[in-house]
This record gives C-alpha cells, structure tokens and sequence, in this order.
C-alpha cells in the first residue's frame, strides 16, 4: 500500500476516537483545524519533516502505556511567588489551582468560554494557521480542531508575578490535548513557566500573539516520567519592538518533539528560543525550530544544547527565513550535542533561506565528545573523574542556559542539571 494512503488510513483511525467540540467562538476555528488535518494527514516516517522521529505513536488512536515516576524532588519554580494553574491528566484542578486572577492580566478556562464573540477568536486556530505554511504541522491542527481544556491569558500591563501551568500525569493511560491562547497588550509585560509530564501521552499548543513594545517571557521544564510522550507546539506573532524569548529544560521522556514556529512583523522585534535537553538510554528528543523574518531590524537566535548518553537521540531541525525587505536581520543559531558514549546519535538539519541582501545570519551545528584535554586538566588538579565531567557538561550547556534572564531561575535549572549529573555520575 502506497505511504499516503496508509497516512490517511491512519488519519481516520484517530479522529474516528475523538470527539469535535460544538458551539462558542471557537466553532468555526476547530471546524477548519478538522479538515486542515484531513487534508495534510497526521505525520508519516516518509515525511520530510519526520524523517528524524518516528510519529506512529503520536498518531495511533490508543496511547501506549506510560509508567508513572515520583522522583521525590521538591517540584521546580517551588520557590518562585506566582500564580498556578494546575492540570491533572489534561483537566484542569480547581482545587490545586489558585485562583484565576492577577493584576495586569484576565485569565479564562478554554473549557468555559463558549460566547460567541470573544478576543481569543482573532488568535485561537490564527497563528496556528499562518505557521503550517510552508512546513505543514498536523499535529497542531489535530489540537486546534479538538483540545477542550486550556487557559485564555489577556495580558493589559505588568503581570505582578508569573503564570505557572504544572501538568501532573496520575494515569498510565492518559491522553491529554490542551490548547492555550495569549494575548500580550501594547507595552505589557507576562513570564509563563510550564512544568511536569502532563500525561501519558501529550498534545499542546501555545499561540502567543505579542503586541508593539510588550514582551513575553517563558520557561519550561518538561519532566522526568521517562515513558511519556509529548508533541508541542508553540505558534508566536511579534509586533514592533515586542521580546519574546522561551527556554526549555528537557530531563528523559521517551519520545518529545517540542516546535517553535516564530514570525517576526513589526520592525526591531526580538525573538530567542533555547534549549537544553539531558537523555539517557531510550530516549528521543526532537526541537524543530522556524523563524521568519518578515520586518527590518529584527533579532533572532536559536540554542540549543543536548547531552545523550547510553544510546540516546537527538534531533535539531532550525530554519531562518527572510522575506524580501526584512533588511538589517541578524539571525543566529547553534545547535551542539555533547555525546557521552559511542552509541549515542544526534541528528542536525540547520537552515537558512534568505531573499534580503543587508543581512547577518549564521548557523553551525556541532557534535563531539568531552575535551579530553580539559578533562585531564581538571583531572591533574585532583578533580575526581566523574564530577570533571560534569563541571565541562555544565559548562557546554551554559550558552543555552544564559538565555533566561531571570538569575534565580537560571540557578534553579542549573541545579536541576546538576542533580541530573549527579544521579549517573560514574566515579
């Protein structure tokens, strides 16, 4: 049987397991996110764009059993005064929750707006549309047509503190979609964390539309239930002079592919996207990344650091595009792998296309093992063999680590990294 056939064949097996919401606002949207999804059928191994990560089982109609994990840890951000909004399985936990109002910004449930006229309407399905184009994006459509939970954020000034969205995973079997829209006003200001394994099995999209002057700060820390398997998404618009910049922290999963699609459009915008991710043994984890350029002195930059150990992947696929006129871009991306062992794997597909002539755009992708020199010389100085190796992993994930402003919370992910190391520390 010929591959799109057998991709169509498994596109209705899925959707024939879910059920398309109806009425409110969003109708129309998740009308057409169904038959995008028909159209472009859910993602195949013979797909440009997956040839790296295999989607059979983001795609299958039954999720595959995921172990859950108490690590005994002190949760991240624990510290850190904010606002929480609490998900269990996919479905929202009032009574973990705080309550869902802070100065500067209104905050909804997905699940409970239903009038037919709201603000969310202009982004919720938008972005998402705009970046299935020219790379399609299935996965995303499939959430926009049927996730039923999610949070609705209006941003109008200065958040006074963080919004937290911590996903708890309580059932083996768990498949859970969400979808969350944010809005940040003219000269607004928000930082959304993200936490926990959410689930079995998990879709997300965040479409985040950031206005001229605001910005948009956000930091993730995906867990470390090692069986999960996630597909998110995050789809952002930035307007003139607006900031917004998004660090992931990835410990073990069997299976993340964690996209970023970010357009550009008003003049002297900047957009940075960064991650570091630490996997051991079955573990397979994919940042697929793409910028467009469509303003004139615009910033971006992308990285993205990985240390893979006992037959661990990674994958990295990251494009910069710049559109005609886009003049005074400068456009960056790295993306490294630091391989603990000869059966390790890191794929890299970095990308630049670009139709303006007063431009500086870079990329280069690297992989390799520790420096055995600098190893030796920590090694000479009666640093033990294992805590040198990871003073230098620390050391390599540090440019991607840089990229989040807040101190407290760079100290905070540092030490998450350095427990990580420190469980699998050889001597």
């Amino acid at each position: 049987m010929a591959a799109p056939q057998i991709k169509f064949d498994a596109t209705e097996e899925r959707l024939a397991t879910l059920s398309l919401p109806e009425g409110g606002w969003s109708a129309s949207a998740r009308r057409d996110a169904l038959a995008r999804v028909r159209a472009m059928g859910l993602p195949h191994a013979r797909d440009e764009y997956w040839k790296y990560t295999r989607p059979e089982s983001l795609v299958q109609p039954e999720p595959p059993k995921a172990a859950l994990f108490e690590s005994g840890e002190t949760p991240i951000f624990e510290d850190v005064d904010r606002l929480k909004v609490v998900f269990v399985d996919g479905v929202f936990d009032a009574e973990a929750s705080d309550d869902l109002s802070l100065e500067g910004i209104e905050i909804e449930r997905l699940s409970e707006s239903s009038a037919d006229i709201h603000w969310a309407k202009d982004i919720y399905g938008q972005l998402e549309i705009a970046g299935q184009t020219p790379v399609e994006r299935p996965l995303a459509a499939l959430n926009a047509a049927f996730a039923t939970d999610g949070v609705l954020i209006r941003v109008t000034g200065k958040a006074s503190k963080p919004v937290s969205l911590i996903y708890h995973h309580k059932s083996e079997t768990s498949d859970a979609m969400l979808h969350h829209c944010v809005k940040v006003e003219k000269g607004a200001e928000l930082t959304v964390l993200e936490n926990g394994p959410a689930a079995a099995r998990f879709n997300k999209v965040m479409e985040v539309d950031v206005a001229d002057g605001a910005t948009f700060h956000h930091i993730r820390m995906q867990g470390r239930d090692h069986e999960r398997r996630a597909a998110t998404h995050i789809f952002a618009r930035l307007g003139e002079e607006s900031v917004f910049k998004s660090f992931t922290l990835t410990a073990n999963g069997m299976l993340t592919r964690n996209e970023v699609i970010v357009e550009l459009t008003g003049d002297n915008a900047v957009a940075h996207v960064a991650g570091a991710c630490m996997g051991d043994g079955d573990f397979h984890h994919d940042d697929t990344v793409f910028v467009t350029h469509d303003a004139v002195n615009c910033e971006s930059r992308q990285v993205f650091k990985k240390v893979l150990r006992n037959g661990a992947r990674g994958v990295f696929q990251g494009k910069i595009l710049v559109k005609k006129g886009a003049q005074k871009t400068d456009g960056y991306q790295i993306s490294q792998s630091l391989l603990l062992d000869g059966s390790s794997e890191f794929d890299a597909k970095p990308e630049l296309e670009i139709y303006a002539d007063d431009v500086a755009c870079s990329h280069g992708s690297t992989s390799g093992a520790i420096d055995e020199e600098a190893l030796f010389y920590l090694r000479s100085r009666g640093v033990p063999q294992g805590h040198a190796e990871d003073l230098l992993t620390l050391a390599f994930l540090a440019e991607a680590v840089l990229e989040v402003e807040d101190q407290a919370l760079q100290d905070e992910i540092n030490s998450r990294i350095e427990a990580w190391l420190m469980r699998r520390r050889t001597a």
